[in-house]
């Protein structure tokens, strides 16, 4: 065989040998040569080590940072034959991208890692960090707690048997494909809706991630899981209670805005305007201690700033986000250690799968309820808001 025709069966071969790495997807190199100074120049190495830009970066203490790793560090553990990306990398980009927001492809760049990499391990911390910490900081409470609770809104502002502020947040995303109407809410933007409780401190104690921004908030507490036992009388909630000063006994309840239904564990202000002075005190009141869920979301939103823009990915991916950032805010308000032998086996308010709210006849109110808010307004009309310390 001459020369010349040897030459060209190498050529032949070694274009057949690139076909079939195009076709197949085998990789010539398992990190390409613009990344592999990762170790040496990636945002990780060079900020990890410094407390200033390090919490700059992440918008948490080191200490918090440390106990969270631990938490989580054996599932977000990676074993193979090459060297893998650390869980303290893979933990410290999700959280940097859940404070600050951005472009995928900027994390990408920053990093020195692979654009669908950067999305592979953003996801999956996030479940992660759900699976593992939201059982134990969002169950729902026990009764013991529920009286905590009841009387630090006593306490902090002045509303009785109280036992948690509720509402719904829109997370705005881009519109998903053939999606139709389902994600368009009425301030005329595409949204999921994060629907939760908190307490009188801001902590959040339930919340429920993942319905359709078309729907109502009280279509959405009927669906979740939380709310079918609430409306069913299954929630270990606290006995009445006696209204301070008095001989009355008053069912505990939760506070909500007019998006709510009236129930007697659900109370909200009246409707209407050019209400008479009793009402209007009533609503104020309500109003007063109803603000702590919209403070809980503000302090969510700043705490994580990807919640400040519409959220560029699919509503699947969106939930992870806010579900993360949700539980990250919950160990912000609870630091001890101790809460971490909380009993996780509450049922967790939160809805697993998109789903179409039904219209339900139950919303309406009786005429019990009518009475029991009656009750509540002359007791607060009676009882002036008293100075007391914070």
């Amino acid at each position: 065989m001459e020369a010349i025709e040897v030459i060209l069966i190498i050529l032949m071969l070694l274009e057949a040998r690139e076909c079939f790495k195009r076709i197949y997807g085998v990789r010539s190199c398992w990190v390409r040569p613009a990344l592999q100074n990762r170790d040496n120049h990636g945002f990780f190495s060079t900020h990890f080590g410094f407390t200033e830009e390090f919490k700059q970066a992440i918008r948490m203490e080191k200490p918090v940072f440390v106990l969270l790793l631990s938490l989580i560090r054996e599932r977000i553990s990676k074993n193979s034959n090459r060297p893998s990306i650390p869980p303290e990398f893979r933990l410290y980009l999700t959280l940097s991208y859940l404070a600050h927001g951005g472009s995928k492809p900027f994390y990408s760049c920053a990093f020195k890692i692979g654009l669908s990499t950067m999305k592979e391990i953003v996801g999956e911390t996030c479940d992660v960090l759900w699976e593992i910490l939201g059982p134990v900081y969002l169950s729902v409470p026990l009764k013991d707690e529920w009286k905590r609770i009841a009387t630090d809104f006593y306490l902090m502002w002045d509303l009785p048997n109280c036992i948690g502020a509720i509402d719904g947040k829109h997370i705005n995303i881009f519109c998903p494909s053939n999606s139709g109407s389902l994600f368009y809410n009425y301030k005329g933007t595409y949204s999921i809706v994060l629907l939760a409780v908190c307490d009188a401190n801001y902590t959040f104690t339930g919340i429920d991630i993942g319905a359709y921004g078309s729907q109502s908030d009280g279509g959405i507490l009927w669906n979740s899981g939380f709310g079918k036992l609430l409306y069913n009388g299954k929630l270990d909630l606290p006995e009445n209670g006696i209204l301070p000063d008095t001989d009355i006994s008053f069912p505990h309840y939760f506070v909500g805005d007019n998006a709510f239904p009236l129930k007697s564990f659900l109370m909200r202000p009246y409707p209407g305007a050019n209400l008479p002075l009793d009402r209007q005190i009533f609503n104020k009141r309500l109003s007063r201690a109803r603000r702590v869920i919209e403070n809980a979301f503000g302090i969510l939103s700043c705490r994580w700033r990807i919640l400040l823009s519409p959220l560029q990915m699919s509503p699947a991916y969106a939930e992870k986000i806010v579900k993360a950032t949700v539980v990250q805010r919950s160990i912000s308000t609870r630091r001890k250690a101790t809460v971490l032998k909380k009993d996780c086996g509450g049922v967790m308010f939160q809805v697993d799968v998109l789903q179409k709210a039904r219209r339900v006849g139950s919303n309406n109110a009786s005429q019990n309820a009518f009475k029991l808010r009656d009750i509540l307004k002359n007791f607060l009309v009676s009882h002036p808001v008293q100075s007391r310390p914070q």
